[in-house]
């Protein structure tokens, strides 16, 4: 009995893989992180794709090759937002400097 249970698990173990393998780092993050994280802006908080891959693989990652795909992504769009271009006719954020009060006498 032993025996057989031990080719069971053997078998077992020789037919796992890895669910996350092939998969582009937008549908990583959309399988594993969106439940927690709206966006994936921001999260790599300037830090280095390597040590951001160290991370994921110890915490979150299925696979060093998921993680390391996973931090590359996070680092991409980890950029500020660009800044929308100001529209013809809109007023500036910034007032203009208004003209001196003329002076009067009394």
């Amino acid at each position: 009995m032993t025996l057989s249970a031990a080719v069971a698990l053997t078998a077992t173990v020789a037919f796992a893989q890895n669910l996350d393998a092939g998969k582009p780092p937008e549908k990583l993050f959309a399988d594993g992180c969106a439940t927690c994280h709206r966006s994936p802006r921001g999260l790599a908080k300037g830090r280095f794709s390597l040590t951001l891959s160290w991370f994921l693989k110890d915490h979150y990652a299925t696979s060093s090759d998921s993680a390391k795909a996973l931090a590359a992504y996070l680092v991409s769009v980890d950029a500020p937002p660009p800044r929308a271009a100001a529209k013809p006719g809109a007023k500036s954020s910034r007032s203009a400097p208004r003209p001196p009060k003329p002076a009067t006498s009394q």
